[in-house]
């Protein structure tokens, strides 16, 4: 791992300034910057490319800008500055319909899962592909298989009251799978779990990575994040630096 020591010794990811993307590109961000309306500079002067089937974590401190970072990407937030591709979107200029088209192709994981309480795992993984119309086959089809992969298919009747924070983090990943989009960012995955289950999380997504899913990973532990091989970036006042290349 690359030592980090001050700003100045920090490697930071650049990118051109092309208009049109190539085809393994799924994710640049182009010079962006968020400043909110109290004056809080989140972000300046990002940039980053990712191809398809990269596999990086994004570390920071508490407020660093992780979360900001993760909605500009699925067009939560818009930024101040800069552009904002994904998938071939210009995410900037996406509102309504066409919105809701695009996030559809990207899972989320939020670290405090936000299953729906009184639906069983089986009903809050099927909800993603009935909100998008799939017929009840479709559901079925991949219901299972989505299930299998997370370590889930027991307990697919049961309710989110009655599973571990662990499990119930597994099912938000399968929530955020079962239509398989192309892009998953997971906010925090780990930050309610033990050692044990933040294991199991991080299996799970290096599984899902062999499938070919793209996936950022937000974290404030670089020692989680180290236990893999990806590459890790930091995001330090601002900016982001490589921690470990790729």
């Amino acid at each position: 791992m690359l030592k980090v020591s001050t700003r100045e010794t920090l490697d930071r990811p650049t990118t051109s300034h092309r208009k049109t993307l190539p085809s393994e590109v799924i994710v640049r961000l182009q010079d962006v910057s968020k400043v909110y309306d109290d004056g809080t500079a989140c972000l300046q002067d990002v940039n980053l490319n990712l191809k398809r089937g990269d596999f990086i974590f994004i570390t920071g401190t508490s407020g660093a800008g992780k979360s900001t970072l993760l909605k500009l990407l699925y067009g939560e937030e818009l930024p101040s500055a800069g552009r904002v591709y994904v998938n071939g979107f210009d995410v900037d200029c996406l509102k309504g319909d066409r919105l809701a088209k695009f996030r559809r192709r990207v899972g989320v994981v939020f670290q405090d899962y936000k299953l729906i309480p009184n639906r069983t795992v089986a009903e809050n993984v099927a909800f993603v592909l009935q909100a998008q119309g799939k017929r009840q086959r479709e559901i079925e089809r991949r219901l299972l298989p989505t299930l299998k992969m997370v370590g889930l298919s027991h307990k697919a009747d049961c309710f989110p009251a009655r599973l571990s924070g662990g499990e119930q983090q597994r099912v938000s990943i399968a929530r955020a799978i079962v239509g398989t989009p192309p892009l998953l960012l997971a906010d925090e995955p780990t930050g309610n779990l033990d050692a044990e289950n933040a294991g199991r999380i991080l299996r799970t997504l290096q599984n899902l990575n062999t499938y070919g899913a793209t996936i950022i990973v937000t974290t404030h532990d670089r020692q989680w994040a180290a236990l893999s091989e990806c590459p890790i970036l930091q995001l330090h006042q601002g900016q982001l630096y490589w921690v470990k290349k790729p």
